[in-house]
């Protein structure tokens, strides 16, 4: 596979991607909807609680070049995978362990779980993004994006089994159970982390790619900021994000608002949306990619994820659970492709000697488009409720706007040229003479 790490251990990495992808269906897929329809939480507060990543994104591109350049023992990406799980786990069974025993829709209780949402996601985002470094450092260019394809997939396989797991142990729903099942998410994952990244990386000593000494700033003006192309193709993951990631904290009400669903079915479209990208990423990354590029499958996942928003509301005007299933599933096809296009144009950027900032960057792309998505979400349909539109108008502007969004980055990709940006050629005297200051300068 790569130097210094054999299939075994390819595998066994893969296990962080699993754990990972149980606590997101129990975050996105199963709590947005208890709160909002069983503790009666208003829909712009949960889309509040689940913005908490906005304010910890802006620091994910730090928190990457803090572990580019603070190795532990000799490592840099294991001991914050470990690390940031355990802060992960522990944030969220502190934030239901809140819920459950007080009034939740108490604005004290809404104040502390929204600080253990954030030390959530402070320990989440520190883990994925050391998790993602490490695979752009481990894989050789020719196998980046099938490695991250594939591990992607994993991680889609733990969303898709956590909905089916988790709504089970939770029909019907009572406080304890929820407990109960946040825990033994949180531990599982814990567990996976560790036993994924024990033996994944190799120390200073034998490490290809050296520890880099500019400060952060530093490099982030002359890496970042001044490359018109990172700037362009920030913006693309960013609406992108948007329009097919941020109906995650609104379909799941709409479904129990609109349809009647209850808690397990709409749980279960998880696994209706997690199995239409699974399919979409394994078709790109081992067919459609090598054949026709990842540009053309990022625009073909776009143009099929923009209709899709149509069917949804057709779904909720005819009532009609079945076609709402569907629509869901064709929307987790659009995912997946532009997912695969996305992630492989990603990897096109990163360096393994930045890996920790430029996935940092990209990955505050991604979180800030979720992140907006859901608070704006959240608030538009509030507004629209609170002057006397119905559920189905108040979803279907949001829904609306999004297919919108989405028709914004189908544009931009005509304009964004992987090859053209100074961080996709490392180690050409154009792009040394570039960065030379980012590169050698004192450490900070």
């Amino acid at each position: 596979m790569t130097r210094g790490l054999n299939y075994l251990n390819a595998v066994r990495l893969g296990l962080f991607s699993l754990g990972y992808g149980l606590t997101s269906a129990l975050i996105g897929g199963t709590l947005n909807r208890i709160m909002a329809v069983e503790m009666g939480i208003a829909q712009s507060a949960v889309g509040l609680l689940f913005a908490a990543p906005l304010l910890i994104a802006p620091l994910r591109a730090w928190m990457g070049d803090y572990t580019d350049r603070h190795p532990v023992t000799g490592l840099r990406r294991v001991p914050y995978m470990i690390g940031g799980s355990l802060l992960a786990g522990v944030g969220v069974v502190l934030a239901i362990l809140l819920l459950t025993s007080g009034t939740p829709t108490a604005l004290p209780v809404l104040a502390g779980v929204f600080a253990f949402f954030l030390l959530h996601e402070a320990g989440r985002n520190l883990a994925h993004n050391s998790f993602q470094a490490l695979l752009a450092e481990r894989f050789p260019d020719r196998q980046r994006p099938r490695a991250a394809t594939l591990y992607e997939i994993v991680l889609l396989l733990g969303i898709t089994i956590g909905a089916g797991g988790i709504g089970s142990a939770l029909e019907p729903y009572n406080a304890n159970a929820l407990v109960g099942v946040t825990v033994g998410v949180s531990v599982a994952s814990f567990v996976l982390s560790v036993i994924a990244s024990l033996g994944s990386e190799p120390r200073a000593a034998d490490r290809a790619a050296p520890v880099p000494s500019a400060p952060f700033g530093r490099a982030l003006r002359q890496l970042i900021l001044a490359d018109r192309q990172v700037r362009l193709f920030f913006t693309l993951i960013l609406l992108v994000a948007l329009g097919t990631l941020a109906q995650d904290v609104l379909l799941e009400p709409y479904g129990a608002f609109v349809l009647g669903m209850p808690v397990d079915d709409t749980t279960g479209l998880t696994a209706f949306w997690g199995v239409g990208v699974i399919g979409a990423m394994l078709v790109s990354g081992i067919v459609l990619i090598p054949r026709v590029g990842q540009v053309a499958v990022l625009r073909v996942g776009l143009a099929l994820t923009i209709p899709v928003f149509v069917g949804v509301l057709l779904a909720g005007i005819n009532g009609s659970v079945d076609l709402f299933r569907g629509m869901v599933l064709l929307m987790g096809l659009g995912t997946g492709l532009a997912g695969a296009g996305l992630l492989t144009s990603v990897l096109s950027f990163t360096t393994a000697a930045r890996a920790g900032l430029l996935m940092g960057v990209w990955g505050f792309a991604m979180v800030l488009g979720r992140s907006l998505g859901g608070l704006f979400g959240g608030v538009i349909v509030d507004l629209l409720l609170a002057v006397g539109s119905s559920y189905l108008s108040a979803y279907g502007v949001v829904f609306v706007l999004e297919g919108a969004l989405l028709l914004v980055a189908l544009t931009l990709t005509a304009r964004i040229q992987v090859r053209a940006a100074r961080v996709y050629h490392e180690g050409e005297p154009a792009y040394e003479s570039a960065i030379g200051a980012a590169s050698i300068g004192s450490a900070g």
